[in-house]
């Protein structure tokens, strides 16, 4: 199976013996919930720098099949716990503030346990972020994210735009950012997604730019010293 691992973020195939499943039914009197199984899902990491676990857990109906013997398998997903990771935040490089990034893993981590915590979280990590990268510093969350529009390239300025109009996530830009505001789990979600994206097209990038100028700059300099190399056997032959 194609896996995209949550710890390195690099894309691998997933072949035996780098995965184990097993689905079990639940020997006990039938509940509201009717005949259950719990199912375990593991995957180790082939990346040898990485070899990270991860496991989820989902519990599911359980039915039995006529066409091997009225044994019991698997039907529906009625909940799941993904347990290691503990959230599908992405990793963020060290150079990113510790700050910023305990609050995005926080926002992630309780998502679907809470999305008006995890809203809130956002809206603070997408504050600090601001003020951080951009120096901006205003009353409210709104005043900093109106400052922006004539920073930002047009296609992050939308994106921004476009989640902040987002239901109560814009109705309340005027207020604290540790105000707890009721969210839908799909605008939680909209938000990390947001932080996401700026954090690639901020920190990312710029560190990008600074390896690629520090490559360049020691290209020239290894030209030079090879110029100054031969320049001064030729000044030695003559």
């Amino acid at each position: 199976m194609n896996f995209v691992c949550p710890y390195c973020d690099k894309p691998t195939t997933i072949t035996d013996p780098n995965n184990f499943m097993h689905w079990e039914k639940i020997v006990i009197n039938k509940s509201s919930k009717g005949d259950v199984g719990i199912s375990i899902f593991a995957i180790t990491c082939p990346n040898s720098e990485c070899n990270e676990l991860f496991l989820r857990i989902s519990l599911t109906n359980a039915i039995q099949s006529q066409t091997t013997n009225w044994n019991w398998k698997p039907k529906k997903v009625l909940q799941q716990w993904q347990l290691l990771p503990e959230s599908e935040a992405k990793t963020l490089p060290d150079y990113i503030p510790l700050a910023i990034k305990q609050d995005y893993y926080e926002a992630c981590r309780i998502r679907d346990l809470s999305s008006k915590a995890s809203a809130t979280l956002s809206r603070r990590c997408l504050q600090g972020m601001i003020r951080d990268f951009w120096k901006i510093t205003k009353r409210n969350l709104k005043e900093e994210i109106e400052a922006l529009e004539d920073k930002v390239d047009s296609d992050v300025w939308s994106s921004i735009d476009a989640v902040r109009n987002v239901g109560n996530i814009g109705a309340h830009m005027e207020k604290d950012i540790n105000v707890i505001i009721d969210v839908e789990p799909e605008e939680a979600q909209l938000l990390i997604g947001l932080i996401e994206q700026l954090i690639d097209e901020w920190y990312i990038a710029r560190e990008n730019r600074k390896k690629r100028t520090e490559e360049l700059k020691k290209l020239v300099e290894e030209k030079n010293q090879i110029k100054e190399q031969e320049d001064s056997d030729d000044q030695g032959i003559s």
